[in-house]
């Protein structure tokens, strides 16, 4: 609950939103980049509140069988045992009837006790037909018909149960990703005041001027787009009449990015390059970049919680003092990753039966399961796997993500990995963790020696893995993509994949390139030269992890978007 719900400035709107492993309310990187920016949020004491769907169903629960096929199951969950229900019910205009929406709170507690609401939207009401009723269902479920009709209630409704539960002085908001673009309908509807159809372009910048809208996706084919049809079914005439009018339908569809980017005065991307890559793909918006980060508390392992707390202890209010882990001793960070590492393993053999040693070297991959992060590039040569595991050092990996269902690409790639863990049984240990969640993801960040990331350039937005391992002193192996290009210094907090310029290189190449990082360079470091690797361990949390951190990320949006004639530059 808010004391003062006028107090609130700044609203926040993603699709997907990570609070709790017990609330299966993200599918991802979006979601869980979301529960970190607004845990940050509340450190801070920003006067934010934060709007998502309820999403019933979750998104889904992952089965594998013995040969990697992925088998779907609904994530349902209780909302009355986390959640407070809101009064206020709240109507938006659906395909020409009344579709009723409540909300339902839950609270994220920052260090210093100020609090950020998240209102989840629940169109569960009796008086809802029974299709209605599923709308705020499934995370990413559906047809075109069933997201579109999803993203009017995010959007619009979002921006009315905001007004009816009392946050009437919203100066900013902020969409995380195109699927809130909706909103904008709402913002000018209040301004137009009941005159549909009749928006000009003084009105579109009213409502501009109170627009953020953060991009994540690289490829055009993410972004939502919508026939014109569909809208003018979904949507009506007279609001597809206001979005023709502004300029928002452009070749006779709705392309929700679009409708951000026209809608808002601010505009990012997720990391430098993202930003170069963006202004390539949409020349006409002045698009900025903010590297992303994550919550330093929340994916920092205990042990590793506990040694900053003795040596550094100010990092929980300020995580750029991170930065004096350079004067924590190595040998402190070996035993403090140890203890991490002995969590993860014994995990794994609790649920899995799979037992790995503590004394060998764990590679650590887990993703989104996408063919462009290419989960399987680590198997192209299992013979000179075998070869180096044999001659240079032994090697166990950690693999975990889910494939989208629709996504048969993933779903093969995740096969792929399980072909590939049967071709080196008996040389090279492979686990592939089911269901990977929250849970599983600060354990395998902090528990891993070494963190891989293989993705095609440059379909890497951002990506925010590695920067948990580095929390966690684990450095990576990562291809120059999203914000390693930032955080790589070679031979200091981990190792490239490839050369990273700006020609493309062939497969072939960075496969040559990952291996010989392995055998000539990891391998004998680690086993040879094990104070060497704890100071790339100890590198990777004074450099990378004082930086790549929602605390500076969130201070950036603070100082640039949201409030920029109030707050000096960050």
């Amino acid at each position: 609950m808010v004391s003062d719900p006028s107090a609130i400035r700044i609203a926040y709107f993603s699709m997907e939103i990570a609070l709790d492993p017990s609330i299966p309310t993200y599918s991802g990187g979006l979601g869980i980049l979301a529960g970190d920016t607004l845990r940050s949020a509340a450190d801070l004491g920003l006067p934010m509140a934060a709007v998502t769907l309820l999403h019933r169903k979750g998104y889904f629960r992952q089965r594998l069988d013995g040969d990697g096929k992925q088998v779907e199951e609904p994530a349902v969950w209780t909302p009355e045992e986390r959640l407070q229900l809101m009064d206020p019910v709240v109507s938006v205009r659906l395909e020409e009837r009344e579709v009723r929406v409540r909300a339902w709170c839950f609270t994220i507690d920052g260090i210093a006790g100020h609090t950020v609401p998240v209102y989840l939207l629940d169109t569960a009401l009796n008086e809802n037909s029974p299709w209605d009723q599923t709308l705020t269902d499934h995370l990413y479920g559906g047809d075109e018909h069933y997201r579109l009709c999803q993203e009017l209630v995010l959007g619009i409704g979002g921006v009315e149960i905001l007004a009816r539960l009392g946050h009437a002085n919203i100066e900013s908001y902020h969409m995380n990703e195109g699927h809130s673009a909706l909103l904008a309908v709402a913002l000018l509807e209040q301004r137009l005041n009941g005159r549909s159809g009749e928006a000009t372009e003084t009105d579109m910048d009213a409502v501009k001027e109170k627009g953020i809208f953060t991009t994540h996706t690289p490829v055009p084919a993410g972004h939502d787009q919508f026939p014109l049809n569909l809208v003018v079914q979904v949507l009506g005439p007279e609001r597809t009449r206001t979005l023709e009018v502004t300029g928002c339908l452009p070749n006779g569809a709705l392309n929700m990015t679009y409708l951000a980017l026209r809608s808002s005065h601010y505009i990012n991307g997720v990391a430098m390059h993202h930003g170069e890559v963006s202004r390539g793909m949409f020349p006409r918006y002045p698009i900025r970049a903010i590297t992303n980060g994550v919550h330093a508390v929340t994916w920092t392992s205990a042990p590793l919680q506990a040694l900053y707390d003795r040596h550094i202890p100010e990092w929980r209010h300020d995580n750029a003092y991170l930065r004096y882990a350079l004067g924590i001793p190595l040998e402190e960070i070996r035993q403090a990753h140890a203890l991490a590492k002995r969590e993860l393993l014994a995990e794994i053999e609790r649920l899995s039966g799979n037992r790995l040693d503590e004394s060998v070297m764990t590679i650590g991959f887990a993703r989104r399961a996408s063919t462009y992060k290419r989960a399987d590039l680590m198997f192209s040569n299992p013979e000179r796997l075998k070869w180096i595991a044999h001659h240079i050092g032994p090697f166990q990996l950690v693999f975990g993500g889910k494939a989208h269902p629709r996504d048969q690409g993933g779903k093969d790639l995740i096969q792929r990995v399980f072909e590939a863990a049967a071709a080196l049984k008996g040389t090279v240990r492979v686990v592939y963790i089911e269901d990977y969640d929250l849970h599983w993801g600060k354990l395998v960040c902090s528990g891993v020696d070494l963190w891989l990331n293989t993705p095609q350039r440059p379909q890497e937005a951002s990506g925010t893995s590695g920067m948990k391992a580095a929390l966690n002193g684990v450095p990576s192996l990562s291809v120059l993509d999203g914000w390693w290009i930032e955080g790589h210094i070679e031979g200091v907090t981990g190792w490239s994949i490839g050369r990273g310029d700006d020609a493309l290189e062939q497969p072939t190449a960075e496969i040559a390139s990952l291996y010989d990082k392995l055998e000539f360079v990891i391998l004998p470091m680690f086993y040879g030269r094990p104070a060497s690797y704890a100071e790339v361990m100890r590198w990777a949390i004074a450099i990378n992890g004082s930086f790549f951190n929602t605390q500076r990320m969130v201070a950036q949006y603070l100082s640039n978007a949201y409030f920029p004639t109030y707050c000096p530059t960050f």
